[in-house]
C-alpha cells in the first residue's frame, strides 16, 4: 500500500510506513508545506529502531503516529529498492538537518549539552548565515515532568521555530515529540547524534563507510561498550529476517500479478464469445 504525506511517499516496511524519497525532494516539500507541517513531527528510522518497534508496541506507537518516517539507515534503502521503488533514498537525519539549514528559516534546537549547542550555534551562524537560530536549549537528563515539556514547548512557540529540532536521542527523542509536537507551531524532527556530528564533537563516519551502509560499524568503533548489543543484535536480526521478507514480498507479487493476467485472460475470452 502506497500513501503519501506532506507529499511524500510512504510504503510499509515490516509493517512501519516508511518515506520513499530523496533527500532533495524531502526537503523541498518539507520548506514547501508551511502549513501542513505544524504540529507535526517526522523521525528517523536505522536498522536498530525498525527492530526494536518491532518488539516495544510502544515505540511503534511513537514512530507510527509520526507524520514521515524517513528512512535514516542505507539498509532500509536498499530493502525498499529491492521491493520495487527505484526511487528510493537514505535521509539521514545529519543529511537532512544540513539541507534544511541551507534553506534558512527559523530553528531551535532541543537536546545534547550546553557545551555541544554553544559549537553546534557558532557553526551554524558561521555556515548558514541565511538561517535564525531561534533557539537552543539543553534539557536536564533526568525525566522531565509534563508541566516541563509543556513550558518548553511554550519557549519553542515564542521564539517562532519554523523547525524544532530534537536531539535526545532514540527512543527519547520519539516519545518527547509523540508527547509534544501538537503543541508546537513549528515541525519537530528528531535527528538523535545529529548535533554532536554538525557541532565536531562527535566525528561522523567517513564518505566511503557510509556509501556502503557501514556507519553503525564506525559508531560501534567509536563506542563499543554502549553500542555493541543496539548494532550487533539488532543488525543480526535485520539480516536474517530480510531474506524471508523479501521472498515472500516478491511471491506475492508474483501470485498477484498472474491473476491479474488470468482476469484479463479471462475477460478477454468472455468478450469474443
Amino acid at each position: 500500500m502506497t500513501e503519501k504525506h506532506l507529499g511524500i511517499k510512504r510504503v510499509k516496511l515490516l509493517g512501519t510506513a516508511v518515506a520513499v524519497t530523496s533527500p532533495e525532494e524531502a526537503a523541498e516539500r518539507l520548506a514547501a508545506e508551511k502549513e501542513g507541517r505544524k504540529g507535526k513531527y517526522i523521525t528517523f528510522c536505522n536498522v536498530h529502531t525498525l527492530m526494536t518497534l518491532r518488539k516495544d508496541p510502544d515505540y511503534r506507537a511513537a514512530q507510527q503516529e509520526a507524520c514521515v518516517v524517513m528512512p535514516d539507515g542505507k539498509p532500509l534503502a536498499w530493502c525498499l529498492k529491492k521491493r520495487g521503488h527505484g526511487d528510493a533514498c537514505q535521509v539521514a537525519g545529519p543529511d537532512f538537518m544540513r539541507r534544511m539549514l541551507e534553506k534558512g528559516g527559523r530553528h531551535y534546537f532541543y537536546g545534547a549539552s550546553p557545551e555541544t549547542l554553544e559549537k553546534l550555534e557558532n557553526v551554524v551562524r558561521e555556515r548558514y548565515p541565511q538561517t535564525v537560530v531561534a533557539g537552543m536549549e539543553a534539557p536536564p537528563f533526568r525525566k522531565l515532568e509534563e508541566e516541563e515539556e509543556r513550558a518548553a514547548v511554550d519557549r519553542m512557540n515564542e521564539a517562532r521555530a519554523d523547525y524544532i529540532w530534537i536531539g535526545l536521542g532514540a527512543p527519547k527523542q520519539e516519545y518527547f515529540m509523540q508527547r509534544n509536537a501538537k503543541f508546537a507551531e513549528g515541525v519537530m524532527l528528531g535527528v538523535g547524534a545529529a548535533f554532536d556530528f554538525h557541532a565536531g564533537t562527535v566525528e561522523r563516519a567517513p564518505e566511503w563507510m557510509r556509501s556502503l551502509g557501514l556507519e553503525w560499524l564506525y559508531r560501534l568503533l567509536q563506542d563499543p561498550g554502549r553500542l555493541w548489543k543496539r548494532y550487533l543484535v539488532t543488525n543480526t536480526e535485520f539480516a536474517a529476517l530480510m531474506p524471508f521478507y523479501l521472498g515472500h514480498r516478491m511471491i506475492s507479487r508474483m501470485l498477484s500479478e498472474r491473476s491479474e493476467r488470468e482476469k484479463d485472460s479471462s475477460t478477454r475470452f468472455a468478450r469474443s464469445e
